[in-house]
């Protein structure tokens, strides 16, 4: 499926799921802003990308999804760059026990801030094109652990309305999708 003409935003895009996802949308002709924390991945996953699918395509902003400023400059840089924004994937995640905190913000309030950022660049509520949000989430969430933190933080998710496979089309001419 050709996406030419498109700009997605992929969070936690310089590695595992995340860079997979990146390089399927580039190889769909669609133009990517990968995010992620580690700066140093994401220039060398951007330099990677760039000699694969040439300069320009894909662009890389360091982020820290659970910094709601940060996120909101990183939406807004990308439709500076590209004019438009046609799908995000809120792919981040993390696995840290000790800050349970943290995790919650990454794993939860990130995603719950990344959909509704989407949606005032996407929304046609928003005088915009519409649009596809993806909520990635891991079945580690459904794992018991010892402090049950990653159980927690990713059960509130699924359960709280964000649950895994759930598709919702809105009026406002986005789509959303949990998995």
């Amino acid at each position: 499926m050709s996406l030419t003409g498109k700009v997605a935003l992929v969070t936690g895009g310089a590695q595992g799921i995340g860079r997979a996802v990146v390089q399927s949308l580039l190889q769909s002709s669609a133009k990517v802003v990968m995010v992620d924390l580690n700066k140093d991945l994401g220039e060398e996953c951007k330099a990677q990308l760039d000699a694969e699918f040439g300069e320009g395509n894909c662009r890389f902003i360091e982020c820290d999804v659970a910094n709601g400023d940060a996120l909101r400059g990183t939406f807004q840089n990308t439709v500076d760059q590209f004019g438009r924004l046609d799908i995000v994937i809120n792919n981040a995640g993390i696995t840290n026990e000790k800050d349970w905190e943290k995790t919650i913000q990454v794993n939860l309030t990130s995603v719950i801030k990344g959909t509704y950022l989407a949606l005032e660049h996407m929304s046609k509520e928003y005088g915009k094109q519409g649009g596809t949000i993806i909520n990635v989430s891991s079945m580690a969430g459904n794992t018991h652990t010892d402090t049950h933190v990653r159980w927690l933080s990713e059960s509130v998710r699924l359960s709280g309305g964000l649950a895994h496979g759930n598709i919702f089309f809105l009026g406002c001419g986005c789509c959303v999708r949990n998995t």
